[in-house]
């Protein structure tokens, strides 16, 4: 049966059918040809995969951030950051940075990050000098960070996983690493934009228009506050959470910028409901996947021969880091976070990692992925976005990675990075 799941998992992989059908599929081959059960568990542990209450955040949090770009929320955003660094040596790259930065308080999606603000980015950047390739991998690369901060979309799928973490936990836990990311950005860029003498010959705003431009980003800005403040203070939970995002999108959209227009939403509803359906599909064909792998016991084997090997913890992380990037490179985020951490989170406890600090390994791990080739979605969503080639962007992005390989580096040897915000949060 484990022949049958991976041999047909590899070739679907190897001939480009999307991961939510190779994943499903590889599940019914091994079913059908390797088992003596019946074909209608597989189409039971798919429902068993999306019928979670948890999982409601995700269609809002979505239509959140759809809401946000097409009420002109991420536009002010992005002028806010302009208005600061904007004229500086490399200011649109940062502009950039903390424009996705704010962003990611509300969206929980790197798709969405790289689609939104991050192709208005590019644009603009473009227009001031900087060259497309480039612009378009320091969106790729720092749209990363919005898994991280909270809200995620790929948190709350590990803490279905994971029954000793807690989806509060995780968030808060996010908080610190996601602006190491965006700080060691802002080093990439400040050290190419010195390079490449990267400038913007933008006028500089008065006082008036900054106090301005300020003022109109307020009621953005408060939608993070909003969100996280309100997890924090246990006034609702993170699928309440979501929606009261896109109640406080909504409004704002409509009665404060007044740039959404009901004509609007249907457009945007769609667009909200077809990036729901796939990672929904992602994740229902995840659980089936990661069906047959329990059923069969190979979770267990695993953990047991790795705690065979006796690996300190340190040793154990090094191994996790290494084993986590070569699978990002083949594999999103959430069906990686639903197939291996059942099998490696139990060895963590027996090594007595803190939960938590694993769970910020693993999610950022898988994370990196998403712009590392062959499969690397976000290349293809900027490529697809403002019309580049991948290749053009693979190119820029080798020292966005290195950045990311010395972060997880740092988050491995030093937990507390991960783990002190949490704790004294009372998680």
């Amino acid at each position: 049966m484990i022949i049958i799941l991976f041999a047909s998992f590899f070739v679907l992989m190897a001939i480009g059918v999307p991961i939510a059908f190779t994943l499903a599929i590889a599940t019914w081959l091994a079913v059908i040809l390797g088992s003596n059960y019946p074909q209608i568990v597989v189409i039971k542990e798919m429902f068993s995969g999306v019928d979670s209450f948890p999982l409601l955040a995700v269609p809002f949090f979505i239509l959140a951030a759809e809401l946000m770009t097409g009420g002109a929320l991420t536009h002010h955003l992005l002028r806010l950051a302009v208005q600061f660094v904007g004229r500086a040596r490399g200011g649109l790259g940062y502009a950039s940075i903390i424009s996705t930065t704010l962003f990611a308080g509300i969206s929980g999606s790197a798709l969405a990050a790289a689609a939104g603000p991050g192709a208005m980015n590019i644009r603009m950047m473009e227009k001031s000098g900087y060259d497309k390739p480039y612009a378009s991998a320091l969106a790729a690369a720092v749209a990363i960070v919005d898994p991280i901060i909270p809200p995620s979309i790929v948190m709350i799928i590990y803490a279905l996983q994971d029954n000793r973490v807690s989806v509060g936990g995780l968030f808060v836990a996010g908080i610190i690493p996601g602006l190491i990311i965006s700080a060691a950005m802002c080093a990439v860029n400040f050290a190419i934009s010195r390079k490449r003498d990267y400038r913007s010959m933008d006028v500089r705003p008065t006082l008036r228009e900054m106090v301005s431009t300020t003022i109109f980003a307020l009621p953005a800005l408060a939608l993070i506050v909003v969100v996280v403040g309100g997890i924090r203070g246990g006034y609702f939970t993170p699928t309440e959470a979501s929606v009261i995002a896109v109640f406080y999108a909504l409004c704002c959209g409509i009665f404060i910028y007044r740039s959404l227009h009901l004509r609007d939403l249907p457009d945007i509803i769609f667009r909200s409901a077809m990036v729901t359906v796939g990672i929904l599909l992602i994740l229902a064909s995840a659980r089936a996947f990661a069906w047959v792998l329990i059923n069969e016991g190979v979770p267990q084997y695993l953990a047991d021969l790795i705690i065979s090997w006796n690996l300190s913890p340190i040793a154990f992380l090094l191994a996790v880091n290494i084993l986590l990037l070569l699978f990002g490179m083949f594999m999103d985020p959430l069906p990686g976070v639903m197939i291996l951490v059942p099998i490696l989170a139990p060895i963590s406890a027996h090594l007595g990692i803190d939960p938590i600090h694993f769970a910020m390994i693993v999610i950022i791990n898988l994370t990196i992925g998403l712009i590392t080739p062959p499969v690397g979605q976000l290349l293809y969503v900027v490529s697809s976005t403002v019309r580049i080639r991948v290749s053009e962007i693979s190119r820029e992005m080798t020292p966005f990675l290195f950045a990311y390989l010395i972060i997880l580096l740092l988050l491995t040897f030093v937990p507390s990075l991960s783990t002190w915000l949490p704790h004294v949060s009372g998680y």
